[in-house]
Formats: C-alpha cells, sequence, structure tokens
C-alpha cells in the first residue's frame, strides 16, 4: 500500500488525472442541469436556435484567437526559463491576438444584422444577441491567453480549479437567464458565458504577474508570427473542415433514412463528447505541454506508452460500464423515443477508444509543429469518414456512420503508428551506443 501511495505522489500523470476527474464530473453535472432547463423553459425549435448560435460563435472564437493555443503552449514550455524568447512569445501572441480579436469583433458587432439572418430563421431577429457576443469576445480571447500561460507554466491545479469554478458560475448565470428570459436569456448566456470565465482566471494569473512587465511592443517577433502561423493553419483547418463534414454526414442520413435517425445519429454524439471529455482535456492539459517540453526518442515514447499504462486501462473499463449501463443513461439523458439508440453504442465505443490511442501520439503534430504531416493525415481522415460513412449507411443504416467511424479511427491509427514507428518500436540511440560499446569490448577480448 506504501509504495502504490508512493507511485502516485510521485506521477504527474495521475495527479492531473485525479484533478481532472473533478472537472470532467462538474461539466457533466453542470451539462445536464442545462440541458434539462432548456428542454423545461426553451424547447425544441429554440434548442436548435441555441445550436446554431453555439456553431457560430465556435467558428468566431477560433477566427478571433487565430487557433494558436496549442502552439502558444507549446513555447511557453518551451522557454519558461528563458526571459528574453519567453517575451517574444508572450508579446506576439497577445498583441497578434489582440488585433485579430478587434477586427472579429468589429466585424461581428457591425454586421449582426447579416449575420442573424444567415445563422437564424427570417421571423428571428437576434442581432443585438449577436452584437453582445462581439462585446463579450475579447475577454474570451484574453481567457485562452491567459490559460495557454498556465498551461505551458504546467499549472495544471490552477487551471483545473478554474476550470471547476468558471462551469458553475456560467451555469449559474445560464438559468438564471433562461429562466427570466425564455429563448433570449439563452441566447445571451451562449454569447457570454465562456467570457465570464475571464473574472476567475484573473485571480489564476495573478500567480504569474512577472510575465506582465515582458509583453512589450518591442518584443514582437516575426519569426514566431511565422512560427505560429503554422498552428493557426492547421486549427483553423480543423475548426473549418470537421463541422463541415459532420454536417454533411448528418444530411446524407437524414435525406437517405429519415431526419428521426439523424437525430439518434446526433445524440449517440453528444452522447460520446460526454465521456470523452475526461480524456480530452487531460490530454490538451498534461499531454500536448508534456510532450512540448521532451527532445529525446526516449522521453517521447515513455510518456505515449505511460499514458496507455496508466489511463487507457481505466478508460477501457469506463467504456465497458457505459455499454452495459446504455439504457439507463439513454433513459436519464434523453426519453424512451430514443431507445434505438442503444444500437449505435457498440461501433461508437469501439471507435473511440482507437481514437484515443491515436490522438496521445498524434499530439506529436502539434508538439513538434508537423505542419504537413498534419495536414495531410486530417485530410486524409475527413476524406475516409465521409465516404466510409456513405458505404455503410447504404447497407447498414444508421448504424453505418458509427461502423465508419470505428473503421476511419483504425485506419487513422495503422496510419499514425507507421508515421511515428522508429520513435516509438525503433533502437533507442544510447541502445545502439552501449550495443557498439559491447562490440567494441568484444573484439579487444
Amino acid at each position: 500500500m506504501k509504495r502504490l501511495i508512493k507511485y502516485i505522489d510521485n506521477n504527474v500523470l495521475i495527479k492531473v488525472a485525479s484533478l481532472n476527474s473533478a472537472s470532467v464530473i462538474t461539466k457533466i453535472i453542470t451539462g445536464f442541469l442545462t440541458s434539462k432547463t432548456i428542454a423545461l423553459f426553451v424547447g425544441a425549435e429554440g434548442l436548435a436556435l441555441i445550436g446554431n448560435l453555439r456553431n457560430f460563435l465556435s467558428s468566431a472564437q477560433t477566427f478571433a484567437t487565430l487557433g494558436i493555443y496549442n502552439g502558444v503552449v507549446k513555447y511557453i514550455a518551451e522557454f519558461k526559463n528563458n526571459a528574453v524568447e519567453l517575451g517574444k512569445t508572450v508579446s506576439t501572441v497577445f498583441y497578434l491576438g489582440f488585433i485579430s480579436t478587434v477586427i472579429v469583433s468589429f466585424f461581428c458587432y457591425f454586421n449582426a444584422d447579416y449575420i442573424n439572418d444567415q445563422i437564424f430563421a427570417t421571423y428571428n431577429d437576434y442581432a443585438y444577441v449577436i452584437k453582445i457576443l462581439a462585446v463579450a469576445l475579447p475577454f474570451y480571447s484574453l481567457n485562452l491567453f491567459t490559460f495557454s500561460i498556465l498551461n505551458g507554466f504546467s499549472k495544471f491545479k490552477i487551471l483545473i480549479i478554474i476550470n471547476i469554478l468558471g462551469q458553475i458560475l456560467g451555469t449559474s448565470i445560464t438559468i438564471l437567464l433562461i429562466y427570466k428570459d425564455k429563448i433570449d436569456g439563452a441566447l445571451v448566456a451562449v454569447a457570454i458565458a465562456e467570457s465570464l470565465i475571464f473574472l476567475i482566471t484573473m485571480v489564476g494569473i495573478s500567480y504569474q504577474r512577472s510575465l506582465i512587465p515582458l509583453i512589450k511592443i518591442k518584443s514582437i517577433s516575426i519569426g514566431y508570427i511565422k512560427k505560429l502561423s503554422a498552428y493557426s493553419i492547421m486549427a483553423l483547418f480543423s475548426a473549418i473542415v470537421l463541422p463541415i463534414v459532420a454536417l454533411a454526414i448528418r444530411n446524407y442520413i437524414s435525406e437517405n433514412i429519415g431526419l428521426r435517425e439523424a437525430g439518434f445519429w446526433e445524440a449517440m454524439n453528444r452522447i460520446s463528447k460526454y465521456y470523452l471529455m475526461f480524456v480530452s482535456s487531460l490530454l490538451g492539459l498534461y499531454v500536448l505541454p508534456r510532450l512540448s517540453e521532451i527532445d529525446s526518442v526516449k522521453e517521447f515514447r515513455k510518456e505515449v506508452f505511460g499514458f496507455y499504462k496508466t489511463i487507457i486501462p481505466v478508460f477501457a473499463l469506463g467504456l465497458l460500464v457505459i455499454y452495459l449501463l446504455r439504457p439507463f443513461i439513454i433513459a436519464i439523458i434523453f426519453s424512451a423515443e430514443f431507445k434505438p439508440v442503444e444500437d449505435l453504442f457498440l461501433w461508437q465505443l469501439l471507435g473511440d477508444f482507437v481514437k484515443v490511442l491515436s490522438m496521445v501520439i498524434a499530439y506529436q503534430f502539434l508538439a513538434k509543429k508537423m505542419f504537413w504531416h498534419y495536414i495531410i493525415i486530417e485530410a486524409f481522415f475527413v476524406i475516409t469518414l465521409y465516404i466510409s460513412s456513405k458505404y455503410f449507411v447504404d447497407i447498414y443504416g444508421v448504424k453505418g456512420a458509427n461502423m465508419a467511424h470505428f473503421a476511419t479511427y483504425v485506419l487513422h491509427y495503422v496510419v499514425i503508428l507507421l508515421t511515428f514507428s522508429s520513435s516509438l518500436f525503433g533502437v533507442l540511440p544510447d541502445e545502439i551506443l552501449n550495443q557498439s560499446e559491447e562490440n567494441d569490448d568484444e573484439d579487444k577480448s
């Protein structure tokens, strides 16, 4: 028992995973409360409007921050002990983000009527919500900038506490606004919820006040703009392509099988997002900054297989429990109408398991800025997903989309393993050196 406690105390990944569990549980609970409140006070039509606004907000946030979050985490983790390079990094990111956010905010504010007509039905006039979103957007960007600094400095505990408090604050305000103003309140809540977290994040950044003097206009580096542009393109590529492919698959199911079945597929995707929160947030919180720090093949291999041994067995057990409890899960989150979703669980769970195995290694693309590897493999993934989804849906119905999800990630994992085969399974440099020394000793003898 003492040995187990000592192992946990010395294992950073386990500590982060334990803290992260509290954050994920909070997200699930607050998400459930929000969904129930929307169902009671807003209804299905209102939920569709909320979904439209969320999709637009997600795109606006990505363009406002230029998708450079992962790059910021990498360079801060790399230069956290080098004041000069750190100053160039935070200055470049701050002013670059400031300019892009101001441009996006001004565009949204002064084109609110046009945006309203594009994302809402013609009889809805929520242009004022778009203007509120535009005003709140800079605070979201500042929050993400602060998060990237804390993440780069591996301040896991502070980040997780901020996440938990932010979820509670955002949910409380959302429920209050929905209760008071129904759909209008729900839309305003979507526009401001994530930006409000900055109020809490400001407390966290107080631990890194020494960075503020480093943010200077004269420290802006063209070199870092070029370096971060790769991360920007990678993030924008995923932010644009993946939603389009998901929309195309949903429309294909709707047109060829039925809108009801497309709803079942969407329901399964929503459940998947809930249980994947734990691993996906852990990957961004721990794996990315850790892979950014290490430079040796040996350490890379150690981190990947360490994650496999520490987290994957727990994740696999969790998926098994979810599969066995699927009737209860559907009944709690949805209703009896969604009972056919039970048939989709097996292929979705298998696909998500392989997805996580793949993602652990694929984060190396971001950590080491392997731009063309990322773009080519991501393009291969979305094309394969779309084509295989159409093929399997034609044969097996809506279940075919989940089967395509599994098949695509198996192919994706194979490609990832082949890409990093020498790093994961090849002979390490120090092993070659030891072998060479042994051979020299044998020759001398």
